[in-house]
């Protein structure tokens, strides 16, 4: 469910026209619903509100400051994976002791940035991260609190990009290597090993995956403890899918009360860390049709929003539906056409062979569900400056990233001095 609906042939963000918008901060442009946000949060934490838990947004979904906020002021933290992201964190306000850190590539000066703020927990997801951590945190007279990302080879039926709980994926450790491991972080000096993580992969439809993982950690859960490691922090990581088309992905409700049938007697705190369920149907991407154009077997319709805007349909060939931000008086005309951008790339597209409503140049496009790894995702390829984004909140609405100009793409380049002087 999100807040965006036409009202009068217009289409609305909650009471605010995107035409509106977009007359004042052009396009590309990326908009936000705040209520479509509070909403998602709180139906995903309501089956937990009975039992210790902690909901942290994975935030390389959508990373923008008052999106941050606006979880934070909810009560939730966030799951981070680079020292970037613990910067922008602490930034938003977020509490250090509701941050778990993750990702398979830490460097130890990001180590330290996480030892400093006194972050929840890392998830560390190999032997040698662990062995520097331990050696980060000895250095410094502190224990780090960690949890092991094992890898339980559960296939997520998902984009092969965006699956992480196989074998065949670099994330966490393999669950038969778990156990030792954790011996082995238990005897060292700088870590304490406090949970136990699992991430499988990300826009899945089915709890059979999650339900198989969570099984797959409750037999290590009870191991470990049989071993003498006090795991108080179960973390079964994100990765709910949203509908972008025809997709029937489990209620969060429903998702809640499966995990809770199998984890309520374990006596651990949850950590989950929803992205795309949270922010994906909360946000589009508002673009104006710039051209149209006619091959012999093909229309295009081109736009002003590219690759470097929205990724996702170039790189995992992802669908997103596309409809006019203004309906038409009476009966439409249906095309089948590629949205295109301006790109120099034929692999540019948001959509191929779709039908759709046919447009006019300078009418407007809403491209739908944009919230999720959209702005996030964006890129100054070909140098364009990166979109804008506006937060809306009931009749309201908040500037919440200035649109990128020229001078932004060249900060911070230096044409160094003797190549100025050749001649």
């Amino acid at each position: 469910m999100h807040h965006f609906s036409y009202k009068n042939g217009e289409l609305y963000c909650e009471q605010v026209p995107v035409r509106r918008i977009v007359e004042e901060f052009g396009t590309p442009i990326f908009i936000y619903s705040r209520g479509t946000l509070e909403r998602h949060f709180k139906i995903f934490e309501e089956p937990f509100s009975n039992v210790p838990h902690l909901i942290c947004f994975s935030m390389k979904a959508c990373s923008n400051l008052a999106i941050l906020r606006i979880f934070s002021n909810l009560g939730g933290g966030v799951d981070i994976v680079s020292g970037g992201e613990l910067f922008r964190a602490l930034r938003a306000g977020i509490s250090s002791q509701k941050i778990v850190y993750s990702g398979v590539g830490k460097k130890a000066a990001e180590m330290d940035l996480a030892l400093d703020a006194d972050i929840l927990m890392f998830n560390v997801e190999s032997e040698e991260e662990l062995q520097l951590l331990n050696q980060r945190a000895s250095a410094k007279g502190k224990k780090a609190r960690v949890a092991l990302r094992v890898n339980p080879n559960v296939d997520p039926l998902t984009h092969p990009y965006i699956s992480t709980g196989l074998k065949s994926n670099k994330f966490g450790v393999p669950i038969e290597q778990a156990l030792d491991i954790y011996m082995q972080a238990d005897r060292l000096e700088g870590i304490d090993p406090v949970g136990l993580d699992c991430h499988i992969g990300s826009q899945l439809t089915e709890l059979a995956p999650f339900l198989e993982a969570v099984s797959i950690l409750r037999k290590l859960l009870r191991k470990l403890r049989d071993g003498g490691v006090e795991i108080r922090y179960l973390d079964v990581g994100g990765g709910l899918g949203i509908p972008y088309d025809q997709e029937t992905p489990p209620a969060p409700g429903d998702y809640g009360a499966a995990v809770l049938d199998l984890v309520s007697d374990m006596s651990v705190s949850l950590i989950m860390e929803p992205g795309r369920v949270l922010v994906g149907n909360a946000g589009i991407m508002a673009t104006q049709v710039l051209y149209k154009k006619q091959s012999s077997d093909k229309n295009f319709v081109i736009v002003d929003a590219a690759m470097n805007d929205l990724m996702r349909p170039s790189l995992y060939k992802a669908y997103h539906s596309i409809i006019k931000v203004a309906k038409d008086d009476g009966p439409t005309r249906k095309i089948v056409a590629d949205v295109v951008g301006p790109i120099c790339e034929s692999g540019d597209f948001l959509a191929r062979s779709r039908e759709m409503d046919d447009p006019d140049p300078g009418e407007l496009l809403a491209v739908m569900s944009s919230g999720a790894y959209g702005f996030s995702m964006s890129s100054n390829y070909n140098s364009r400056p990166r979109s804008a984004e506006v937060l809306v909140d009931q009749s309201n609405y908040y500037l919440i990233r200035q649109r990128e100009n020229y001078e932004d793409l060249i900060r911070g380049e230096i044409i160094p001095g003797y190549i100025l002087e050749a001649k």
